[in-house]
This record gives C-alpha cells, sequence and structure tokens, in this order.
C-alpha cells in the first residue's frame, strides 16, 4: 500500500485551480491577494506530475471523476504565467512570476522590481522629492497596503495631485519609465530594460485610497473634485463596494440594518451568496433572519440591474453612518483621534 498523500491546503488548492479551464482559472486568481498568488503560484511551479491519487485527495467530492486524470509538468511555468496575465494583467503577473519562478539566468533586478520588496519607510525619503507623476507610476505598482503607507507618509501636499495622476496614468511612455528608473537605480539598484506600459486607472487609486487611513481620503477626495469632477465621481464609487459591509462588526451591521427597507435588504442580498449573508443574518434575530431568509427564497429571480441598484442605494445609507461616526467602512481605520 502507497504512502498517504500529505498535501496542505495550498498544494489542494494549486492542484484545483490547474484542472479549471484558463478563463475559469483566470477568474479565481484575480479574486486572490497578492499575498495568495505568491503563494498559489509557488504550488504550482513546484509540483512534478500529479497523479490521479493526488487529484481525489485535493478534491474528495469529485474523486470519481478525476480518477483516472493526470496533470503534466510540461510547459507548467508558462501555463501559469498565462492563467497569472489572464487574472492580472501583464505588469502584476510578471512581478509574481520573477518572485515564484525566476529564470535561471536572470539578468540584473530593475530598480522598479526591488522598489516592490523595500518598506514604505525606505521608500518614502526615496521618492518624497519627486515630481507626483513619478510617484504615481511608482505607486501603482507597489501592493495597495504598501502604496498607502507610502503616500501616507509623502507631504501632504503630494497627495492630491499623486491621487490625480494615478487614476489618470493609462499608458506610460518608455521614457518616463526611464527616468523613474535612473533616479531609483541610483540609489538601490542597476537598471533594467523598460516598455510601454499599461498602468494605473480609477480601480487602482481606489484601493490604495482604501488601504490607507480615512484622514487621507478625507483629505485627498475635496481637491481631486477640484481638479476632476468626474474623475472624483468615478473614484469615489470604487471607493467602497457592497462587500466592504462584510467586515462590518454585528453592532455596527445592527445600526445599519434599522435605517434600510426591508424590499431594498432582500434585493440586495438575491445577489450574494448565502455565506455572505450569515454576517447579515447575525445581526438580526434568529426569528427575523429566518424570515428574511425566507422573503430572499420567495423573491424570485430578479434582474441583476435591480440588485445593483438595492446595494448602491445600502452603500449610500452606509456611506452616511459613516460620515456620521456611526459606523467605519473599510480597513483603512481613522488617524483623526486625539
Amino acid at each position: 500500500m502507497s504512502a498517504p498523500i500529505e498535501f496542505d491546503g495550498a498544494d489542494r488548492a494549486a492542484v484545483m485551480v490547474m484542472l479549471l479551464g484558463e478563463e475559469e482559472a483566470a477568474r479565481l486568481l484575480a479574486g486572490l491577494s497578492p499575498e495568495e498568488l505568491r503563494t498559489l503560484g509557488a504550488k504550482m511551479c513546484e509540483m512534478g506530475d500529479i497523479g490521479p491519487a493526488a487529484i481525489a485527495d485535493a478534491i474528495a467530492n469529485f474523486a470519481s471523476s478525476a480518477g483516472s486524470a493526470s496533470i503534466s509538468a510540461h510547459g507548467r511555468i508558462d501555463e501559469v504565467r498565462r492563467l497569472m496575465t489572464g487574472a492580472l494583467g501583464e505588469v502584476k503577473a510578471d512581478s509574481i512570476m520573477r518572485r515564484v519562478a525566476p529564470p535561471e539566468s536572470a539578468p540584473r533586478t530593475p530598480a522598479l522590481e526591488i522598489a516592490q520588496w523595500l518598506e514604505p519607510e525606505v521608500l518614502i525619503p526615496l521618492v518624497q522629492d519627486e515630481h507626483p507623476q513619478a510617484i504615481a507610476v511608482l505607486l501603482v505598482q507597489l501592493e495597495p497596503a504598501t502604496a498607502a503607507a507610502v503616500l501616507a507618509g509623502l507631504p501632504e501636499p503630494l497627495h492630491t495631485p499623486v491621487v490625480h495622476r494615478i487614476a489618470k496614468l493609462g499608458p506610460v511612455s518608455p521614457e518616463a519609465i526611464a527616468i523613474l528608473e535612473e533616479t531609483l537605480a541610483a540609489r538601490i539598484a542597476g537598471v533594467h530594460g523598460i516598455k510601454r506600459l499599461e498602468m494605473g486607472g480609477v480601480r487602482e487609486a481606489a484601493e490604495i485610497i482604501n488601504s490607507a487611513a480615512r484622514s487621507v481620503e478625507k483629505r485627498v477626495m475635496p481637491g481631486l473634485n477640484k481638479l476632476d469632477k468626474k474623475l472624483a465621481r468615478d473614484l469615489e464609487s470604487e471607493l467602497f463596494k457592497f462587500e466592504h459591509l462584510f467586515d462590518l462588526d454585528q453592532q455596527m451591521m445592527g445600526q445599519l440594518l434599522r435605517e434600510v427597507e426591508s424590499e431594498l435588504l432582500i434585493d440586495a442580498l438575491k445577489g450574494i451568496e448565502e455565506t455572505q449573508r450569515e454576517v447579515f443574518f447575525r445581526a438580526m434575530s434568529s426569528r427575523a433572519a429566518d424570515g428574511l431568509r425566507d422573503e430572499i427564497e420567495e423573491r424570485g429571480r430578479i434582474k441583476r440591474a435591480d440588485v445593483e441598484a438595492a446595494q448602491k442605494a445600502i452603500i449610500a445609507v452606509a456611506k452616511k453612518l459613516a460620515a456620521d461616526g456611526t459606523i467605519v467602512i473599510g480597513a483603512g481605520g481613522d488617524d483623526d483621534y486625539v
């Protein structure tokens, strides 16, 4: 009898992803954090041939259909690169792959890549005297939490122009990358080849703001509204999603639900998974939660547009409560206490 397979959760997740088609796997990977992607990518690249027993162990509920399957190790790194690129785009995928599967004869690490590994307190003095455009190009290549810490540590007059440029970056010329590369390289690393890259955007700017302290948003958004009203509206719509409400504690969720009409809540919850609804149910009495479950079930199919409209309406209520200090939305926290 063969020895039992010693798989951990990351091993099983890697097998499961590799069993999916490229489009399905890309959609799954798009929802993971950078750390999860690095772990999963490393596992997929490290595994050799994966036999039927390993597949059955990873997805026991599909063991009967996977009993004769196998996954070849041939071309594994290229396959992982395609999946990462489909999920994250070329820039982020390249950064992940350089870490989990570096080329055997890798060239000198470029300054921009080294910057991704530096702590915020190291990066801040390197860039605080640079033009906001150069800082924006750097920040969009960092993980949101790191970029948020760098942004918060910069002189306050830079906050609004930097966020404005992040949201408006679009195509970045090779010349702009070269200037930033040379500036950083003089301090931290050698120079690497450059190319025209698509960077930034409203979502990138929103991720950085969401990860920053609440006071950063309070300073940036009014100034951004003066610079570009449409961009400010687009950015505000990305700042908080319905999913951010899942992080509310039971007390704050209860305060929110008291301000939301029942019909609106039913439509909003109709569009999310049962497990995600639990955070709302836990803030109610068991009787009220059971009644709401029944009403959601009885509602039947509704249009996606109606679900989104209901969720936006609830987000509007949540923002009002957050502005009043009744609840706290997002992970950035608030550094305005005295």
